[in-house]
């Protein structure tokens, strides 16, 4: 794997560190009056979950992994574990639902998502960045309201609050991203 200087860390990348692998989900450069630089980088753990501060000096070499990707089926959910399908092999892959945190309402039956590996190990899944989502309940469309930026909260089928435009009525179908959890568009 190759060795990367502390500088180098960017949003996105996984590295090895303290025997775990981590994601780099934020990173700060600081250049101080005094003393060298140095990158601020929040790490999550992508087995537990934990979360972790470091600071990397330009000097300090991290080693970055490059993760395998497949996308895979999602089948069902039994006993807190997620079943995904390899469509070529059709070999089921268990994941904890907890993985996903508060993207799980938007993953469905039968949808495709890229899982993550690390070697054989499963270590998380993407959803796809935009989901097709019923409207269940929302307000009624008020006569006049129609300022540029103008959003009323809506309740999809899956549960999730969002705030979607005024002219958006109950039971229409509407994308929403699943990574900002907004409204992209109708259907």
């Amino acid at each position: 794997m190759p060795k990367i200087n502390g500088n180098e860390i960017r949003p996105g990348y996984i590295i090895e560190h303290d025997g775990g692998l981590w994601a780099a989900v934020k990173v700060n450069h600081v250049k101080p009056g005094k003393g060298g630089a140095f990158a601020q980088v929040e790490l999550k753990n992508l087995r537990d979950g934990r979360k972790l501060n470091e600071r990397f000096r330009s000097e300090d070499k991290v080693e970055q992994v490059r993760l395998d990707t497949k996308d895979q089926q999602f089948l069902y959910e039994s006993d807190g574990k997620l079943i995904f399908m390899d469509n070529i092999t059709f070999e089921q892959t268990e994941l904890d639902a907890d993985l996903l945190g508060d993207r799980r309402p938007f993953l469905q039956d039968g949808m495709v998502a890229t899982m993550e590996y690390y070697g054989d190990e499963a270590l998380s899944v993407r959803l796809p960045q935009k989901v097709i989502c019923r409207i269940v309940e929302t307000e009624p469309v008020v006569k006049g309201q129609t300022a540029a930026n103008s959003f009323k909260p809506a309740i999809l089928d899956n549960g999730v609050r969002i705030m979607i435009p005024p002219f958006i009525g109950a039971g229409e179908d509407i994308v929403v991203n699943t990574e900002l959890f907004e409204y992209s568009e109708r259907a």
